[in-house]
């Protein structure tokens, strides 16, 4: 299974959607990074990134993006095979 990790925060609805796909996928467990509680770590994001809107996906060590960035890449295909060759 690949390494997931998302920055994010408890209220954000693109956050839980982009938990929701994943999940569709076959992925049991996310790295949520909460920067509603660890505020700190939203500077790291944006360092990381380079944006400041959450959900923030990583794919082991690739950034995907938001939830937008995730649902179109699911759509163009390519989602299911980064998820597989990443593992």
């Amino acid at each position: 299974m690949p390494r997931i990790s998302m920055y994010c925060t408890a209220v954000c609805p693109y956050c839980v959607a982009a938990e929701r796909l994943l999940k569709s996928k076959g992925i049991a467990e996310i790295e949520k990074i909460r920067i509603d509680l660890q505020p700190e770590r939203r500077a790291e994001m944006m360092e990381r990134t380079r944006r400041r809107t959450v959900p923030q996906i990583y794919i082991d060590n690739r950034h995907v993006g938001g939830f937008d960035d995730l649902a179109a890449l699911d759509a163009a295909g390519g989602l299911d095979p980064l998820l597989r060759d990443a593992a």
